[in-house]
């Protein structure tokens, strides 16, 4: 793998690239881990055959072409924050197709459909949007991570309960296919492909454009945020006892965001509401929580302020853009899902005596629900059109995971799914598991066998592979 680039493989993929040699890096670089590969997850290491950066759609076939020659698996790589890092590969070996050259942009303001690279990261498409009309779309806060891999997992954020999640925007893709053939997908063409990328995208293709519907941007909208970091394991286990009830209301208003952080220090209940202060104090969200020994109420009159504030977030900045050794579970819960009170005083009591192995960590449950269920499970191959809110646990450690974190992890699933023994988690494919078993059914439930259908129609020889994508169906 060292001599990559003086292999048929490494002519290939110069001329893929029209000879421009710095579209290209391979293992014998000086620095290639750390200027090309660019590892997320410290504790997997991953050495891919090459990482290519395309700036056309040709190229994006040609390097494909090159691969199948080879034999070697394909991975696309936006913003480059998989939690198993399977935009490298996940394993040693594959051919990256970096993104990060695909930056194209325009606004159709008769429709306000907007096309967007597909190499473009969150931060820049809510400024070119924001710039082209005071527009948005839903997505998540993390300004690093690329829609590439957003937009085609699921991309839920604080505005996902009106609008629906970024993959809900999608309207029509410009996509690489294993056959190297530049095809256009959506419900009208090709909609199979269209399906099967609204969701589990990194195992069909290279999408390199991306047109999507928008919305005006929201006005006012309140920030709010309780503290609970110095209550006992029985006041932080009633505080969230009271939120897990305000969000199950099925009457609860969409413009509601909402987010429980669990970690070392506390808890803390914040989100956003998308309406004026008088909305949102005639919701009386105190009443309906503990007495908090720290509140922060702030008004927002533009958007993009709103958004870089979300992006200061605390487990937002460790979570989301510094490469770290971590390990991070998933669970997806329904509205017939919720954790009995005996199940949430078990879940604190664990997370206040379990022997950590690390400082760093983080229990997060987002709400979802609204716009995102309004669409039916089989309309894309994002399955989990019925959760309510998700559980993100992450914990991460200096070096590599150990044995004592990794366990403390999976102790918290543990506790939960003791407390629902019948039910049957589903886990998000924007955080995935590596040692999830069975992830493709935890990912994509029920239209698993439609995607392993579509999958052995356009993509046989598994060309585009990770260690959790979709297979071909057995003929």
């Amino acid at each position: 793998m060292g001599n990559t680039s003086s292999t048929a493989v490494g002519t290939c993929l110069s001329n893929a690239v029209s000879g421009n040699n710095a579209l290209l890096a391979f293992p014998n670089k000086p620095l290639y881990q750390l200027t090309d590969v660019k590892p997320y997850n410290l504790d997997i290491p991953v050495t891919p055959a090459a990482v290519t950066y395309p700036q056309t759609a040709d190229h994006v076939a040609a390097i494909i072409k090159c691969a199948t020659k080879s034999n070697l698996k394909v991975q696309p790589r936006c913003g480059g924050h998989s939690y198993g890092n399977y935009g490298i590969g996940g394993v040693s070996g594959a051919i990256v197709i970096d993104l990060k050259n695909m930056q194209q942009f325009s606004m159709d303001t008769t429709t306000w459909t907007a096309t967007i690279g597909g190499g473009t990261l969150l931060a820049d498409v809510t400024k070119r949007l924001h710039d082209a009309g005071g527009r948005a779309m839903a997505h998540g806060t993390c300004p690093q991570v690329g829609l590439g891999g957003h937009a085609t997992i699921g991309g839920l954020g604080p505005t996902s309960r009106m609008w629906g999640s970024a993959l809900d925007h999608v309207e029509e893709v410009q996509v690489v296919l294993a056959n190297s053939s530049i095809i256009r997908a959506s419900q009208i063409e090709n909609p199979d492909v269209f399906f099967a990328l609204k969701g589990a995208g990194a195992s069909f293709g290279v999408i390199t454009e991306f047109k999507v519907r928008t919305e005006p941007e929201p006005g006012e909208a309140v920030q709010y945020s309780y503290s609970f970091n110095a209550g006992t394991t029985a006041e932080k286990a009633t505080a969230f006892k009271s939120w897990q009830s305000l969000i199950s209301d099925p009457n609860l208003s969409r413009k509601f965001a909402s987010e429980v952080v669990i970690f070392e220090l506390g808890m803390i209940i914040s989100g956003t509401f998308f309406g004026s202060k008088a909305e949102f104090d005639a919701l009386n969200i105190p009443s309906k929580l503990p007495q908090s020994n720290g509140v922060s109420i702030t008004v927002f009159n533009d958007w993009l302020g709103l958004v870089s504030h979300w992006a200061e977030d605390l487990a937002l900045q460790i979570a989301g853009g510094i490469p770290s050794a971590f390990y991070s579970k998933s669970l997806a819960f329904t509205p017939s899902d919720m954790i009995p009170a005996s199940g949430v005083d078990s879940l604190f009591e664990f997370l206040d005596t379990a022997n950590k192995g690390t400082a760093l960590w983080f229990a997060i449950f987002d709400l979802e629900g609204g716009a995102i269920n309004d669409v039916p499970m089989n309309a894309t191959a994002y399955a989990h059109r019925d959760a309510l809110f998700y559980l993100q646990t992450y914990a991460v450690d200096i070096g590599r995971v150990s044995t004592t974190t990794r366990n403390f992890v999976n102790g918290i699933n543990q506790v939960i799914m003791k407390a629902l023994p019948d039910v049957k988690f589903g886990a998000y494919a924007g955080y995935v598991d590596p040692e999830l078993p069975n992830g493709q059914q935890a990912y994509w439930g029920s239209n698993l066998p439609r995607l392993e259908q579509i999958k052995r129609a356009i993509d046989p020889n598994d060309v585009f592979h990770n260690p959790q994508s979709v297979q071909p169906a057995a003929s």
